[in-house]
């Protein structure tokens, strides 16, 4: 679960990526169940902090309640989840 008391600690992980000069951050959510408005907050501010630098974050298997949680708030073209089979959707 991503919530107020992990958010800090994904926030802390992304933002070494970024300070790293990694430019695709590619996050694995296959054992994140839940993610409330705190981890999309830093999903939000990290993925406008990449692109600003040039880099992309890419979110990878999201569960239903995080799908809708990023559709719900219409961050999912933001964030770029996987489309089914695995296909990388396009920047527009």
């Amino acid at each position: 679960m991503i919530d107020p008391v992990t958010a800090p600690r994904v926030r802390a992980a992304l933002d070494q990526c970024l300070q790293d000069g990694i430019t695709l951050i590619d996050v694995d959510l296959t054992t994140v169940d839940r993610c409330d408005d705190s981890g999309l907050r830093v999903f939000l501010d990290v993925s406008e902090r990449a692109a600003e630098s040039q880099a992309f974050l890419l979110l990878h298997h999201p569960s239903a309640q995080t799908e809708r949680l990023l559709m719900d708030t219409c961050s999912g073209g933001l964030l770029y989840p996987m489309k089914p089979k695995g296909a990388r959707p396009q920047r527009a």
